[in-house]
């Protein structure tokens, strides 16, 4: 493996994805810390220092949990890319389930240049849901109190005498929407630009690093809690010892099931044509077990968050109000109403994704049928029922997930609100898991190509291996890159000299 990462820079078409996807990383994180125009920003450093003292602050369940996913900490700075990628999968989202319940938009699928047509549609719908979220992220900001996830700052702005937004005008509110639409249809490019370009999926890799971001602080935490803190005691220590085996432990299983699926052999008849034979060889069709990945744990997140933001702001003195919001921000309830909806989720998206009839009249089309299964609807009736029990074992598998962080947390004695329990389940491990395994699936098909060793010495990682012929556009060239990256070296160095002036 460590041979595989030396080759990577020995490939120059991979060398050059690879220094232009670390650029456009760069990029987005840079933009995650520049403040909206006409906010306060000594008003976030405050509060940002009263979270860190108090980390229950910052605490939000389901609904904290998604916002840092696909926000990178943005939304709670107050930054241009406040709404992150968020938009755009909720399009994304939207789409794909509309694609398969509308027909007319299923058939514009299987046309010829109908997927751009859709992801067209799907740009547009983007610029929709983020005006309509960037009025409210306006809207919020003028009364920050009332933002779930911001607790404290009602008291940071008394102590300092200063508000969030000091001139909250209608025009300061145009000029902030058109601002967060503005840095989410960059993001937005970016994205594209990094898939077509780079190495991976663009807007994948953009939540990865919102994900990774929070790692060190995460760790920090982590130190404090176990070793630093003062009284810590031997047996904490051995604590952190055992939160690192059950982390790589929960890891390398989360990897597995990632990967694991169920392969149904497909039999096509011998055909000849001319001087040739077709068919007659065996192949198969993988089913994955997971085969929703990580969608019903972001829609049951969702789900259960909803309620909270609707209670906050009709009822947000009421005690019954507080009493249910404390509930879905991470209770017992949170975790038994996520198990009931992930069920519900994991079914849902199948049925909607996965097309059995479909699949049976293809194969009866080109001449392939099931060993032991006659085709047409006995074909259709079996893969419904094998689907059915695999999604029954990736239902479980992701309720597992969902609860696992709280309860490694009850474990080795870390608070409910810890940054590093994330790391251990939820969201964030799946998108991590599969995000990183879809990047090393693509560079070993550049080392492989060019008869370098992949990350295995034997067999190849399991996945998709014609990503790369999906790309309209070749990398970048070296020269751009160059100045791409001088260009970043200057925005650092005057954002460092910026930083030890104040």
């Amino acid at each position: 493996m460590i041979s595989a990462f030396a080759n990577t820079w020995k490939v120059p078409e991979l060398r050059d994805r690879i220094l232009f996807t670390l650029a456009m990383i760069v990029i987005v994180r840079l933009g995650v810390h520049v403040t909206l125009p006409g906010v306060d920003a000594t008003v976030i450093d405050a509060w940002m220092e009263y979270a860190k003292k108090n980390q229950d602050a910052t605490q939000g369940g389901g609904l904290q949990a998604i916002l840092g996913i696909f926000s990178g900490g943005a939304l709670q700075q107050a930054g241009v890319f406040a709404l992150g990628i968020m938009p755009y999968i909720s399009a994304s989202i939207m789409m794909q389930l509309m694609t398969a319940v509308v027909p007319k938009l299923s058939r514009l699928s299987r046309e010829d240049g109908g997927r751009q047509k859709i992801t067209q549609f799907t740009r547009y719908l983007t610029i929709a849901i983020a005006l309509v979220q960037g009025f409210f992220v306006a809207k919020s900001l003028m009364n920050p109190a009332s933002i779930p996830y911001m607790g404290g700052i009602d008291v940071v702005m008394g102590e300092l005498g200063r508000d969030l937004v000091p001139n909250p005008t209608v025009l300061w509110q145009i000029l902030t929407v058109l601002t967060i639409v503005s840095g989410t249809l960059f993001l937005m490019w970016i994205g594209d630009q990094m898939t077509e370009r780079g190495i991976g999926n663009g807007t994948s890799i953009i939540i990865t690093v919102n994900i990774i971001a929070a790692l060190p602080g995460a760790l920090f935490q982590t130190w404090q809690h176990f070793v630093a803190r003062e009284g810590a005691s031997s047996f904490e220590v051995m604590m952190l010892v055992v939160m690192i085996a059950m982390l790589l432990l929960v890891i390398a299983g989360t990897i597995s099931i990632t990967q694991a699926q169920r392969r149904i052999a497909i039999q096509y008849a011998k055909r000849v044509v001319g001087r040739k034979q077709f068919g007659g060889q065996t192949q198969y069709l993988p089913l994955k077990v997971n085969y929703a990945g990580v969608m019903p744990i972001i829609f049951a997140s969702a789900v259960l968050s909803l309620p909270t933001i609707i209670l906050s702001q009709i009822f947000p003195e009421a005690g019954w109000s507080r009493a249910l919001q404390e509930a879905l921000l991470g209770g017992t309830w949170y975790y038994v109403l996520g198990a009931i909806f992930i069920f519900f989720f994991s079914y849902f998206w199948v049925a909607t994704m996965f097309q059995p009839s479909q699949i049976s009249e293809d194969l009866k089309r080109n001449g392939g049928y099931i060993p032991g299964v006659r085709p047409g609807k006995p074909t259709s009736d079996f893969l419904d029922f094998t689907m059915t029990r695999l999604t029954f074992a990736g239902a479980i598998f992701l309720t597992l997930i969902f609860i696992l962080p709280v309860a490694i947390g009850k474990i080795v004695g870390l608070p409910p609100g810890s940054m590093v329990l994330q790391f251990f389940g939820g969201t964030s491990l799946l998108i991590l898991v599969g995000v990183v395994l879809d990047v090393m699936r693509q560079v070993e098909t550049h080392l492989l190509q060019r008869h370098y060793d992949g990350f295995l010495r034997k067999g190849k990682l399991k996945g998709r291996y014609d990503r790369l012929s999906q790309n309209s556009q070749g990398p970048t060239s070296s020269t751009a890159i160059v100045y791409l990256w001088v260009f970043i070296g200057i925005l650092l160095v005057v954002g460092a000299v910026a930083y030890f002036a104040k």
